[in-house]
């Protein structure tokens, strides 16, 4: 059986909501709330890499294993990296790593139990997630990045050959019946080497235009298998994570429902 650990990046530095895993989610910080989704859901240790001493203080307090990082990391997959580095130096201890963003209050850890299962049967190098865009407004932000893959009718699951903030790929036949879009989520499950490798990989040229390190493995032609879901929160009326003073609010309210 692998022995799995789940890693979850979190830090202070959010330009739209400040000290976002300290804040209070009805008498818990949003940081234990992810920590307490995880321990339940996903099998083996979890560690919070801290990217602030205040986080690793939190952490300490509801009894969290933890490491404190350097804040000025450029990414939370270096963040984990690091961090695994540090409890498990000579890379015998683990040998699959989960990246759950300390900041997914509302989305199923659950899921990264599918992808586990893609690590251990399959020859990737790592897996990930998606969803199938609902509208192409959606496609089309920017902010929404899209997986480049080719699934056929029914397929769920594939090599990632590209990820995109643009809209791609192009549909050039108007009655091509591949029309979908993927909506990349940002969960990674690794095997632990290749984690480790990461931290020796220069920056990628494609990595440096998009802003979006998973371009790394694919510049050094890691193998990255990508699985499309129907649903990925836990509660699907509140917001999948929380980036507003309003969204705050909002989830609040429904979590006291």
């Amino acid at each position: 059986m692998s022995k799995v650990i789940t890693m979850i990046p979190a830090r202070l530095a959010a330009s739209r909501l400040p000290n976002k895993p300290l804040l209070d989610i009805n008498g818990k910080t949003l940081i234990q709330r992810v920590y307490e989704n995880v321990k339940a859901a996903i099998k083996g240790d979890v560690c919070i890499a801290c990217g602030d001493e205040a986080i690793k203080k939190e952490a300490e307090k509801f009894g969290a294993m933890c490491v404190l990082t350097d804040p000025n990391l450029p990414s939370g997959t270096d963040r984990i990296a690091t961090a695994l580095k540090e409890i498990d130096p000579d890379g015998t201890k683990y040998d699959i790593a989960v990246n759950f963003q300390g900041d997914n209050i509302n989305v199923d850890p659950a899921i990264n139990n599918r992808l586990i299962k893609i690590i251990e049967e399959t020859d990737c190098d790592l897996a990930t997630c998606g969803m199938v865009f609902k509208t192409l407004k959606d496609a089309e932000n920017p902010n929404n990045v899209k997986i480049v893959m080719g699934l056929e009718k029914g397929e769920t699951q594939g090599r990632a050959v590209y990820f995109s903030r643009a809209l791609t790929p192009f549909i050039r036949d108007e009655n091509c019946p591949y029309r979908d879009y993927y909506h990349h989520i940002g969960i990674y499950v690794f095997k632990t080497s290749v984690l480790k490798e990461f931290l020796n990989m220069k920056e990628a040229v494609l990595e440096k235009r998009e802003k979006l390190e998973q371009l790394r493995f694919l510049a050094n032609g890691y193998h990255v298998q990508a699985l499309i879901v129907d649903k990925i929160k836990l509660n699907e009326a509140a917001p999948a994570d929380i980036n507003t003073v309003e969204e705050l609010e909002e989830f609040r309210r429904l979590d006291r429902c």
